[in-house]
């Protein structure tokens, strides 16, 4: 569905089952950005309380994080469009800063996790470290952490053409990014535990090896 007045900034957030945390997610906006849900194929009621929280929803049946993603940045219609896990796991207030540098000039701000306690399993920072020091070593790309939260301009970023629509998508816009010799900002972000539910990516060995798998492709 579209988005009627549109705002300088819409967080986009893919959501796969997070019925029990997207509300208070959506609340945590800041006031005056779009909230735009991406439901990618979820079973729950994901879609129902993110209407009733005041997103605007869209469906993406396609299993995928990048699928996910792109559905929504396609959909968003404001010039800056921010990406977030609707788990409860990050906080949409640490957008502030990604979106003033990009406001700055910067091509892409990303978010670099600061873990809580329990937050994030060693198998998935192992998979995000390995992979941000071969961003860093090959691509130039000044990043520490392949994380979920970032900002850019809408337009640039269909405009990069990252075709992953998996697992990949984050690291093949940071190579993309790299190559194209964009402006990439890290800030520090605060990662906590998932406030319901099981991660589709950390919540198990089985999936940050498939994640890192993927990863490990795109930045070839």
């Amino acid at each position: 569905m579209p988005i009627p007045d549109v705002p300088e900034v819409t967080v986009i957030l893919p959501c796969r089952n997070e019925a029990d945390s997207i509300a208070a997610v959506i609340d945590a906006v800041p006031a005056g950005f779009a909230t735009l849900v991406v439901d990618n194929g979820s079973t729950d009621a994901t879609a129902a309380r993110a209407l009733r929280a005041g997103a605007a929803v869209v469906t993406e049946p396609r299993p995928g994080y990048g699928h996910a993603v792109h559905a929504g940045v396609l959909a968003a219609r404001s010039p800056i469009v921010c990406t977030l896990d609707g788990d409860g796991s990050m906080d949409p207030g640490e957008l502030a800063p990604l979106i003033e540098a990009v406001r700055s000039g910067a091509d892409l701000a990303v978010g670099r996790r600061r873990a809580q306690a329990g937050s994030w399993p060693w198998h998935a920072r192992a998979g995000s470290l390995l992979i941000a020091r071969r961003l860093r070593s090959r691509f130039g790309v000044a990043v520490h952490d392949i994380g979920p939260m970032r900002a850019a301009r809408r337009e640039n970023l269909l405009d990069l053409g990252v075709r992953d629509r998996n697992s990949g998508y984050p690291v093949e816009l940071l190579v993309r990014a790299g190559r194209a010799g964009w402006t990439v900002r890290e800030f520090d972000v605060t990662y906590s535990r998932r406030t319901a539910g099981r991660s589709k990516v950390s919540g198990s060995l089985t999936g940050s090896v498939r994640a890192t798998r993927d990863f490990l492709r795109c930045a070839r």
